[in-house]
């Protein structure tokens, strides 16, 4: 059986951008697979009452976070960018990976995507910006005409009805086994526990 660790990511997350361009190179060093799971906060925060991302509805909050950001992106040699909007609208980014078998294929266009809002400061939901992730991916432009396939807005919607069944109430979190870890600061204990499974 594969050790594997399930990573459940918002395009519109910071934090989730960081975990995406470390989770790769520690999982090939434990010896654990990963899985790719987009979702969408946006109805888990409903649920809670929020209409907004908890970074805005706090300024307090938000204003560490991006500090926080700089930091950490310092820290470990990325490059960061404070994105406009904020939170970006990922729905479609979100959509395309779910149109991809392969977790590889979607790491790789997952990250592309990461770099292009918070590296960049590209918009997400921008067409153009989209396609050149896909091309990034290896994929042909005509993958973003997916995005508007009923079958993928369906699962993406079943997606975060599974990410909350599982307990998820923020990203990034990580699932290995019934056990839930939540934000980028608990991925290395998310991973020894995969690769003790």
């Amino acid at each position: 059986m594969t050790r594997s660790i399930q990573f459940w990511f918002e395009f519109a997350s910071t934090y989730s951008y960081l975990s995406a361009m470390r989770i790769e190179d520690l999982a090939t060093q434990h010896g654990v697979a990963v899985e790719w799971h987009p979702f969408l906060l946006g109805p888990i925060f409903a649920a809670q009452g929020w209409n907004n991302s908890p970074f805005n509805i706090y300024p307090a909050k938000g204003r560490y976070m991006w500090r926080d950001m700089e930091r950490l992106s310092a820290q470990r040699g990325l490059q960061f960018a404070r994105p406009e909007p904020f939170p970006q609208n990922g729905l479609k980014a979100a959509r395309l990976v779910l149109t991809m078998e392969s977790h590889p294929q979607r790491a790789a266009f997952v990250r592309a995507v990461y770099a292009a809002e918070f590296v960049d400061g590209l918009n997400i939901s921008d067409d153009a910006v989209l396609v050149d992730c896909l091309s990034q991916a290896s994929l042909p432009a005509e993958t973003l005409a997916r995005c508007d396939d009923p079958k993928v807005k369906t699962a993406l919607m079943e997606q975060t009805k599974v990410a909350e069944a599982k307990g998820i109430f923020g990203a990034p979190s990580f699932v290995v086994g019934d056990e839930l870890f939540w934000g980028d600061d608990r991925l290395d204990d998310a991973m020894q526990l995969a690769a003790e499974i």
